[in-house]
């Protein structure tokens, strides 16, 4: 364990910061709510497997809890260069928040250039997904069915159903969306 790291403080802090109470944490973690509490008090100390334990109900890695700064808000707002590049040409994709802990979902700013596209393979995973384009055009199928949309149109659909992104046009495209769960 850190050495000086108050373990009960940080974990009553990280707990509190993911809006649990003592006794859901413990129902999710599958221990009692008297050792969350006992370790929350320092009356005792954890072992690493126990620890890990406790921590798989919020859910949150060993190495997340060691290294979490909780004195430091979570970042709300970034800048453009703050954005995490998670693709490359032809399609590059921008990650909005891409260090917060248990993001629920990814946010990204998407360009596609002129004939780029997602690949030959429709995609297929759980969760859905939404956007709206900023420039240019993109054709987007879902399922059977293909329309090609321009600045201002947007999409919403479970990701379950296999697509795919094309640009069509000579110009990027440019793209907002999100999609849950975060699948980046």
């Amino acid at each position: 364990m850190r050495p000086g790291l108050d373990v009960g403080t940080h974990l009553r802090a990280i707990r509190q910061l993911h809006g649990l109470s003592q006794r859901e944490l413990a129902k999710r973690a599958g221990v009692t709510n008297g050792m969350i509490s006992l370790i929350e008090q320092n009356r005792v100390s954890p072992s690493v497997s126990s620890l890990k334990k406790v921590l798989d109900g919020i859910p949150m890695s060993l190495a997340e809890f060691f290294t979490m700064d909780i004195a430091l808000p979570p970042q709300v707002f970034y800048g453009a260069d703050e954005l995490t590049p998670i693709g490359a040409a032809p399609v590059e994709l921008f990650l909005v928040a891409a260090r917060r802990p248990q993001r629920a979902m990814s946010i990204l700013r998407e360009r596609y250039a002129a004939g780029a596209d997602t690949g030959p393979e429709m995609l297929s995973h759980p969760g859905e997904e939404g956007g709206i384009i900023v420039r240019g055009r993109i054709e987007v199928t879902v399922g059977s069915a293909t329309r090609i949309l321009g600045p201002g149109d947007a999409y919403y659909f479970s990701t379950a159903v296999p697509h795919r992104f094309r640009n069509p046009d000579v110009d990027d495209c440019e793209i907002i969306s999100a999609s849950t769960p975060p699948t980046f």
